[in-house]
Order: structure tokens, then sequence, then C-alpha cells
């Protein structure tokens, strides 16, 4: 990936979540029309971001960016067959623009095929889907997993020699699931012993919880030093297993989304990080590529790098910067930034908690 300054990244980013872009209010110079479909497919209802923040952020966006586009939704319900046929669907009903999150980025080549010669372009959203797509927009990866593993080491201190780390990783054929994984061995390898490894069909806690009950299992649950698990959902499984091993003292558990939950076992003391990636400026970016796209201009007009795919080179490309959070860091990002207040967080029973970690007046 060839990357700009991160100067530029910070600026594009403050652009795209305060105004629209100019590019894309000139509809006269771009040659298209004032109203086109958008069409938004996600993967899953498996993780709670996708319909709760997702969703809503890009339909917003595309809205206060061209009143007179529409945005029609679908979810494919983790079945790549059936994402194949929404895309269809979509393309065959007119959509002007795909904005997809592919439930299996190598199934949906063959649609992305066809989507491209019925003129339609596809914005491939926090994975790479493979085939001709026209721009992408999602976090930087590698610093995903290197924020967790540099996370991890420091939660594990001095113990970091002494117990085995286990490995939750995501989903195997989501190419962000090797990207995280990379990112995370990058700063893990030489530092710590890893005693476990496992792939996590579909990114489920269910998954998730049988895949941590066979290492605690195999290893012992006095050996396990700390839990790299890839997102929030799977953390939920890792510590629900551990729990059900009586295991006292948890170890550090690692994490991803900033999910509610994950941030109530944060306070509480069970999870000790996630990794919050901005939905808004992601969606932001997303909805500013597609109405650029529908109106016949460039996405390079609002990418600030470029990514390869295993079919395609130097797509157009938008890569954000994710955060780690943990306790004494959800008021300066999570509350500052409006994703959850302090009430949502600290119910009745985690009153004394949100204390400790200073959240309560």
């Amino acid at each position: 990936m060839r990357a700009r300054t991160r100067q530029v990244v910070a600026a594009l980013v403050a652009g795209l979540v305060a105004m629209p872009l100019a590019a894309c209010g000139r509809d006269d110079e771009a040659g298209g029309d004032r109203r086109f479909t958008v069409g938004l497919l996600l993967p899953s209802r498996e993780l709670p971001r996708w319909e709760r923040y997702d969703k809503p952020l890009i339909e917003k966006r595309v809205k206060s960016l061209c009143p007179g586009c529409s945005v029609t939704y679908a979810n494919a319900e983790n079945d790549a067959t059936r994402q194949s046929q929404q895309m269809i669907s979509m393309i065959t009903k007119g959509a002007r623009v795909l904005i997809v999150d592919a439930a299996d980025t190598r199934a949906v080549r063959s649609s992305v095929q066809e989507a491209r010669r019925a003129g339609v372009h596809v914005v491939a959203y926090d994975r790479l889907a493979e085939g001709p797509v026209s721009g992408y927009v999602s976090f930087d990866g590698a610093q995903v997993g290197r924020l967790q593993g540099e996370a991890l080491l420091s939660a594990m201190g001095d113990h970091a020699r002494r117990g085995s780390v286990v490995m939750m990783n995501g989903d195997p054929v989501s190419p962000n699931a090797a990207w995280y994984r990379r990112g995370a061995l990058s700063v893990l390898e030489g530092k710590v012993r890893i005693g476990r490894s496992y792939d996590t069909p579909g990114w489920s806690t269910e998954n998730a919880h049988a895949n941590m009950a066979a290492a605690i299992a195999a290893l012992g649950p006095d050996r396990i030093g700390g839990v790299l698990a890839a997102n929030d959902a799977m953390a939920a499984g890792v510590i629900s297993a551990l729990k059900g091993a009586r295991v006292r003292s948890l170890p550090p558990v690692t994490g991803q989304d900033a999910e509610l939950d994950a941030v109530r076992r944060i306070v509480k003391g069970e999870q000790y990080m996630t990794v919050y990636k901005p939905f808004k400026a992601e969606a932001a970016a997303a909805a500013a590529m597609a109405v650029t796209l529908g109106r016949g201009g460039d996405p390079r007009d609002v990418a600030t790098t470029t990514a390869d795919s295993p079919t395609t080179r130097g797509i157009p490309a938008v890569l954000l910067t994710p955060r780690a959070v943990t306790a004494r860091d959800i008021d300066r990002m999570l509350v500052k930034d409006r994703v959850y207040t302090v009430e949502q967080i600290c119910t009745r029973q985690l009153r004394p908690a949100c204390d400790k970690a200073g959240l309560l007046p």
C-alpha cells in the first residue's frame, strides 16, 4: 500500500465527518444527476455494530451528501450465496453504486464482476472484496493487531515470559482476520509463547467459547497468561469459558469494536481492552466515495492511499486509524466521541466500578 502523510489522512477524516465533500456537490461538473440509488450490503447480524452503527451512519451520510439519493439495504445473515443474490437483485433494480461488506471476500468476486459488466460501481467496506472493486474503505488492520498485541504485553507485564498466550483469531474466510493476526504477531513473536492459536468461524461468541474451552483443557487454566481475542464478540466467549472453568483471576483479554457489553466488561475488570474504530469516519468515507462514483467522479478524489487484493491492484482506498481503549480511556474516547453516555455504560450494578474508573462525577 502507498500511503500519504498521516496529516493528510487526519485532515480528510475530519473533513468527511464535519462537512460534505466539495467534489460531491458539483453535479454539473461531475456529469451525474441528483437522484440515484446506493445499495448497502452488510454481512451478518453477529456483530451489533453493523446495524446499530454502520447502517444508519451510512444512510444518513449519503442523504446529507446527496439529498435526492436513496439507500436500499440488505443483510446477508452470514450467507455468501444470499449476499450474491442480494447484489444481483440490487443491480437488476437499478442501483448505481453498491457498498459491500463481503460475507465471503472470495465468493463475492463473481457478483462484483457482474456489477462491473452492468456499469455498477462497488465500494468494498471494512473487508476488501475480490474482483474489480472501484474503491475500498476500512481501518488499518495491521495496526489493530499491533494495538492488541501491545496492550496484551503491557497487561501481562513480568508474566509475559512465564504464561502462554492463546490467540483467538477471526473467521478464516475474512482477509481482515489474517491482517489482524499478522499485526499482533509482529508484536508478540519472540516475547511470549503462543500456547494455542485458533480460527473462529463467523467471529462468533459460541465458537470462541468452544475454542477457549479446548485451550483450557490442553494447557491448564493456570498456564494461560493472556488471550488475544480478535474482537469483542469472541472476547465474550473467551471470558465465559474461563468463568465456566472456575478461573478466579482472569488473564488479560483483548477485543475489538468497542461494543457496549465489552466496555462494561472492561469497567468490571473482566476484559482488559478493546480497539475503537470510529465508525462515523468509516461510514462518512464510504458514503463520500459512493456518491462521488454515482455522480461519475473519480474515487481518488476521496482516497488517501491504495490497496491490493488478490485480483486487483491499486484500488483507491481510505484506511483509517484505530485506537486502543482500556478502562482509563473510556471517558476521553468513547464518552467524549458520543459513542455511549455514562448512563448507558454505568448500570446500577456497575456504579462502584465506574466510580473507580473515573466515569462518575
